[in-house]
């Protein structure tokens, strides 16, 4: 038996060690907008969710990110919805002075990587068009990785949403 078609992931919750500086980062940086706020933990939204982003201290206030080798969340992926919303994001990271770890053009999507201050890995991208995807000769898709023009994404205007 399959998970229907329609299920999705609401929301991501994540320990931090400083939530101010989280704060700093998800607020000031990305974007989000603060829907809640506790004295150990605030909780995040784009356009007036209740939470797309939830971050506490509950058992890791001052505390150490994964050491290397271990197990955990690679990242997470926030989808934007078109390239020059992707674009205003990486706009805002170069503002902030965030450095990337990498860009890639994967044939469906357009992603940019990075980590947060508590090194949790984070993916920011948007889905081309469905009918520009490339395809095997028996309709799979062909996702590939290919570098990604930043200078072409950061100088993307709303309203030129093909790649």
């Amino acid at each position: 038996m399959k998970v229907h078609k329609e299920v999705s992931i609401g929301h991501i919750h994540l320990t931090v060690s400083d939530l101010e500086r989280s704060l700093e980062f998800y607020r000031d940086v990305l974007g989000f907008e603060i829907t809640a706020r506790f004295e150990t933990a605030v909780f995040l939204s784009a356009g007036g969710y209740h939470h797309h982003i939830g971050l506490n201290t509950w058992q890791s206030k001052n505390g150490n990110p994964p050491a290397p080798g271990t197990t955990g969340l690679f990242h997470v992926a926030i989808l934007y919805p078109t390239r020059a919303d992707l674009a205003d994001a990486l706009k805002r990271l170069v503002a902030g002075k965030v450095q990337l770890d990498g860009a890639a053009d994967h044939g469906v999507s357009e992603a940019l990587y990075l980590h947060d201050p508590d090194m949790n890995g984070i993916e920011l991208y948007w889905d081309k068009p469905e009918a520009e995807w490339p395809r095997n000769a028996d309709g799979s898709i062909a996702m590939t990785t290919q570098r990604l023009d930043l200078n072409d994404l950061i100088n993307t205007k709303h309203g030129t949403e093909s790649a």
